[in-house]
């Protein structure tokens, strides 16, 4: 449709402002990626800082954003996604949103082996409760923790729009 296409071609330009050469292999994954960004972001991850360094315990500060609040937190961890993880988990208590447990994490880089290229990450997330079940989102971006981050922000509004609203909240 023309709103899909025009949604296609901002990520393109955003992807061009970062200084990413898109190719026609990149298309698939970009395509794939806009289609399943949710047209309303209940809860936006406003910044994130991950730091992972040689003979350092890897390091993650997060903001998040959510029906007006925001909430900030920091953790460490075994690995630099962990880290940011551990400090979303702490994060979304603010908001009273429990998170899924990941259950499988993919990341593809298309045909070709460019350092610039673009990079999948899809993410399996499995629901609390018995019987919940599971879901996956997907993040694309040319640097692989951010296409991480946007494949958890994807699962963090799945998760604020199956989350019952509190009284008083909008």
């Amino acid at each position: 449709s023309d709103s899909d296409r025009d949604l296609v071609l901002r990520r393109i330009v955003e992807l061009g402002d970062k200084k990413h050469t898109v190719v026609p292999e990149d298309l698939p994954m970009i395509i794939a990626d806009v289609l399943k960004t949710p047209a309303e972001l209940l809860l936006r991850v406003e910044a994130w800082r991950v730091s992972v360094a040689r003979g350092e315990q890897p390091y993650a500060e997060v903001t998040l954003a959510h029906a007006g609040r925001t909430a900030k937190a920091e953790a460490t961890g075994d690995g630099g996604y962990d880290a940011f993880m551990r400090a979303v988990a702490k994060a979304v208590r603010a908001f009273g949103l429990e998170l899924p447990r990941l259950e499988d994490f993919r990341v593809r880089i298309p045909p070709g082996g460019r350092t610039e290229a673009l990079v999948e990450t899809l993410i399996t997330w499995r629901l609390p409760g018995e019987g919940e079940g599971t879901f996956s989102t997907l993040g694309v971006d040319s640097d692989q923790m951010a296409a991480a981050v946007i494949a958890t922000e994807k699962m963090l509004n799945a998760v604020a729009a199956r989350a019952p609203r509190r009284k008083g909240a909008k």
